[in-house]
């Protein structure tokens, strides 16, 4: 069982932050979190990505920028396929404590404001940016690249809100203590038996206390989201792959058929193979 790790950062002596480019060894990286902000961009690879609470598809151009303590992660799908990423993390005081306050970075400023639920980029503009930064040797015009990034990111109008809850930056340091291993025990182990009173013995509540709890944080229970991983693994199988609906179910972690189609229904009010269907001709129309 993956708990949610917290993951110690620091730059190279004589470095404010760090740039890292990683092959797909780098996600294989469990549920992880970090006082830092992080920008990732996927250049080649696809499959899931853990945001707080969100979940979504990611492809080669995915741009995401996280704020602090924001846990997170990106799943391979295959797990074993070719993937590269470039990752830029830096602290919030990495070149002094008010910095980034400054005037003329109000618009960073609103920026970095914004990302402590997670920041999509669906317009890939500033990507040959992102790949100068990561290639330029002299650390001057590195560091003016990184801000003239997030200042172009900061104008970036057709951006995402990822989880729009809210629910990490709100926390205190102990709801996230016990929190976000629970995150991660779902993000680990949607695909198989998932079990209530584990969930609950994580945390270290009874199960009737944790559901309580649970629901207050994230306004689900703790089935519905787990659920809601599952399905979200199953619709993308249903697009990506020819494999059976059955062998779909099970991989997504539903254990009986009969009830995979009846959620699928309830959800998405259309039967698994029916949105295959529909979206394979809108795909060829």
């Amino acid at each position: 069982m993956q708990k949610a790790s917290f993951e110690v950062l620091q730059p190279a002596a004589g470095h404010s932050f760090i740039v890292s480019t990683y092959d797909e060894s780098g996600f294989k990286a469990p549920f992880h979190f970090h006082p830092e902000y992080e920008l990732t961009h996927i250049t080649t690879g696809s499959g899931k990505r853990y945001i707080g609470s969100h979940m979504a598809s990611f492809t080669p151009g995915d741009l995401v920028l996280l704020g602090p303590n924001l846990p997170h992660c990106w799943k391979l799908e295959p797990a074993d396929a070719p993937a590269t990423s470039i990752v830029i993390q830096f602290a919030g005081d990495c070149l002094g404590q008010d910095f980034f306050s400054s005037p003329e970075l109000s618009a960073i400023h609103r920026l970095l404001d914004s990302s402590h639920c997670g920041i999509h980029f669906p317009h890939t503009s500033p990507i040959q940016r992102i790949h100068t930064l990561a290639a330029e040797q002299n650390d001057f015009r590195r560091l003016i690249g990184l801000l003239e990034l997030l200042q172009e990111l900061a104008h970036e109008k057709n951006n995402v809100l990822l989880d729009t809850s809210g629910m990490t930056a709100g926390l205190t340091p102990a709801d996230r203590e016990r929190i976000h291993p629970i995150f991660a025990y779902v993000v680990e182990n949607f695909r198989g038996p998932v079990s209530l009173e584990k969930a609950a013995a994580i945390a270290g509540m009874s199960p009737n206390a944790f559901c309580r709890y649970f629901r207050k944080i994230t306004r689900k229970t703790f089935m519905e989201t787990v659920i809601q991983h599952r399905l979200d693994h199953a619709t993308r199988q249903l697009i990506q792959t020819n494999d059976p609906i059955s062998a779909i179910c099970f991989d997504s972690g539903f254990g009986d058929i009969s009830h995979f189609y009846k959620i699928f229904r309830s959800r998405l009010h259309i039967s698994p193979l029916n949105y295959r269907k529909k979206f394979r001709l809108a795909t060829e129309a």
